[in-house]
């Protein structure tokens, strides 16, 4: 029975772990997208035909 127990920490722990670095990485690329998307209006006169 113990067993059991110690492999749902684990996987519990796994879990935890991968949303966080899931929720960083997230918030990591919407950064990275809104900073493309500010250089982008920036440069619009540049960029239009």
């Amino acid at each position: 029975m113990e067993k059991i127990y110690k492999t749902m920490k684990s996987a519990g722990i796994w879990n935890l772990v991968v949303g966080i670095i899931s929720i960083i990485m997230g918030c990591f690329i919407g950064v990275c997208m809104i900073a493309n998307g500010a250089r982008l209006l920036m440069k619009k006169k540049e960029l239009l035909f």
